[in-house]
């Protein structure tokens, strides 16, 4: 799940590339092709990716003109300037990079002697590409959590230095195409983001805007797939640099060789790809509402790739909201996201309202990392951190701040009014309810609700797999309640009762559906969604077993959906469709009687609990809860597909 924040705000970017634009023809001067092969190579190489111009930190006789905690420390310097902020005010210093400019100490640590700062925190990320966003995400932790008032986040990096002729001569400057690949990629320079939690406007094309950064997402898949991109092992991957008797034997082995295997790279932006499509489903991301898509690529040729795969998710970010400045910066790996935004942010104009979506892949051992920013009004009021006052964890505080409706979404039961014995069971119960409710308010349905897309065939195709779904809640109550033993006849009779007033309930809404425009006319014909039919199939096997107690957690979340969630999306409902009143009857009803039914709930775990031998039944309902809450969920998420077969 992605980290929410709620109060950090990006309030300046900067950036540096060490001296003139290097051209395409110009490259020979630095990192000349060394035989027939490579030369072939470059070629291909600079015709696919499409850049035109990179940087270099060395000079045409492979010398260091710039190192890489110098890069990094301009680039904070850049930072700094734009926004008239002072470093004696940043308490936080985090940075990301394949590589500083010595093994030991840290990167951060170098940057900071650098730039002789005063003492603060510091954290080195050491990766590839995503290490730069790791860098962000940690300097937005430290100012969420109030620890930091203001902290900087960099990355660099200086690649060109395992490039120069130099580093080849150990194998008379011959090479396998894995150690050609990258000579041609990448870059030099450096980009530093200003984080704290102040709001203040940012500097550059957008006057009168801040920035606010929503969310960071990163998953690693490197326990599925082989190493991809490497620096430090020999060419078939079985040694490290260390290993070798000497540096000069391992140069020779080529194993200081920065190598990519091509061959694995389309893996890579699969399940980059899967991975923003299970944020959309989750509701963290709308590309609709996505105005600007900040995509770190390292060749053109790739964005076909993304495009297409994009479309077959049916989730497409058009074109002309893209940026890239790879044709001109060439890419600088860990620092590629940092650069782009602070050139974006220098050069376009953001509104109130807008949206920077930055997805950033990391070939190394494939990683995915993405980021949303959106831009606010100066004047708009600061958000606030509520989630102690509200008494809920953090995320779900973020989320009702965002939802506004906060009090309709309140747990079924407040554990704060337990009767005697139940606080601990009630309070498990709220956590899950909790994270559930959250789920739920972000799934596609629930999302087009509050955009106010919500047409009247979503309605329809919502109820025509929802229809089956409650004509099941009463028979699998039965089978639960006659598969009580003896002693929990009690319990056994109140089940049934509140079967019997739910017998009939999928009638009141089968009815809704026809008054809605529903063309279906026999309700046999009608078909759970693939949510439906794994939560139908759970429930009626956990019913056939002996003493099925779990099931009162099931009801939790079932009814509580009912007395909860359903009176906060009804108003929503009503004003996205004309729809006459007796379109809603099913709603209307669980809304105002759910209440009743949940005060029975109670009376039922009491009831349990007091009849129970071995001392189970919390751990069963709290369990059964959860894979409900878990399934009922999959239902919310299916209700938009349009074929349920």
């Amino acid at each position: 799940m992605p980290i929410a924040f709620n109060r950090v705000y990006l309030e300046s970017a900067g950036y540096f590339m060490p001296g003139e634009p290097v051209s395409n023809d110009a490259m020979d001067s630095y990192i000349a092709p060394l035989n027939r092969m490579s030369s072939r190579i470059k070629s291909r190489i600079l015709a696919e990716n499409g850049i035109k111009h990179r940087y270099y930190a060395i000079d045409p006789e492979g010398a260091t003109v710039f190192t890489n905690a110098q890069l990094a420390a301009n680039a904070i310097r850049d930072c700094l300037r734009r926004n008239d902020s002072d470093l004696s005010a940043v308490s936080l210093l985090t940075s990301g990079s394949s590589g500083g400019d010595a093994l030991m100490p840290g990167f951060s640590n170098m940057i900071q002697g650098e730039l002789a700062a005063q003492p603060m925190e510091t954290l080195s990320v050491h990766g590839i590409c995503a290490a730069g966003v790791s860098a962000i995400q940690a300097a937005a932790q430290g100012v969420e959590m109030g620890g930091h008032a203001s902290a900087l986040a960099v990355a660099s990096e200086l690649p060109s230095r395992l490039f120069k002729r130099s580093r080849f001569a150990a194998r008379g400057y011959d090479a396998d195409f894995d150690a050609h690949f990258l000579r041609w990629m990448l870059s030099d320079g450096a980009g530093a983001l200003l984080l704290g939690n102040t709001g203040r406007a940012l500097p550059g094309a957008s006057s009168g805007v801040r920035l606010k950064l929503k969310w960071v997402h990163q998953r690693s898949f490197s326990g599925d797939y082989p190493v991809c991109m490497q620096l430090g092992l020999s060419a078939d991957r079985q040694k490290g640099h260390l290993d070798y008797p000497s540096w000069n034997e391992a140069e020779a082995d080529g194993a200081l060789s920065l190598r990519q295997d091509i061959r694995l790279l389309p893996h890579l932006f699969d399940i980059g790809i899967h991975e923003y499509a299970k944020l959309v489903r989750d509701g963290w991301l709308d590309p609709d509402q996505v105005d600007h898509f900040l995509c770190h690529y390292s060749s053109e040729k790739f964005i076909p790739v993304v495009e297409d795969l994009m479309e077959k998710a049916g989730l497409v970010i058009p074109r002309e909201r893209w940026f890239s400045n790879l044709a001109w910066r060439g890419n600088t790996g860990a620092a590629s996201i940092l650069i782009m935004l602070a050139e974006f942010l220098e050069t376009r104009e953001v509104k109130p309202g807008e949206q920077i979506f930055c997805y950033i892949p990391e070939s190394g051992r494939f990683m995915a990392a993405y980021m949303l920013l959106e831009a606010e009004a100066v004047h708009a009021p600061l958000a606030v951190a509520g989630a102690k006052a509200a008494g809920l964890p953090a995320a779900a505080a973020r989320e009702d701040a965002q939802s506004g409706d906060a009090d309709a979404i309140a747990p079924p039961h407040d554990p704060d009014m337990a009767p005697q014995g139940l606080g601990q069971l009630l309070t498990e119960l709220a956590a899950i309810w909790h994270d559930y409710r959250s789920r739920v308010w972000r799934t596609p349905v629930v999302r087009r609700l509050r955009n106010r897309q919500f047409q009247t065939a979503d309605y329809l195709n919502w109820m025509e797999n929802w229809v089956p779904q409650v004509r099941e809640g009463s028979k699998w109550m039965r089978e639960g309640a006659a598969s009580l033993s003896e002693q929990y006849a009690p319990l056994a009779a109140l089940i049934d009762m509140h079967a019997g007033e739910e017998q009939n309930d999928f009638q009141i809404l089968f009815q809704d559906y026809r008054n809605a425009g529903g063309t279906v006319d026999n309700i046999d014909a009608l078909r759970r969604n693939p949510g439906g039919e794994a939560l139908n199939a759970y429930l009626h096997s956990l019913a056939a077993t002996r003493d099925p107690i779990g099931l009162l957690g099931a009801i939790y979340i079932i009814e509580g959906t009912g007395q909860r969630i359903v009176p906060a999306l009804l108003p929503l409902l009503k004003a996205s469709l004309t729809l006459p009143p007796d379109a809603f009857r099913f709603l209307e009803y669980h809304g105002h009687n759910d209440e009743h039914h949940l005060a029975r709930w109670l009376s039922a775990v009491e009831l349990a609990l007091d009849c129970d031998e071995d001392g189970r039944a919390e751990q069963r309902i709290v369990d059964t809860a959860r894979r409900t809450a878990a399934l009922y969920l999959m239902q919310f998420h299916h209700v938009m597909e349009g074929d349920t077969a």
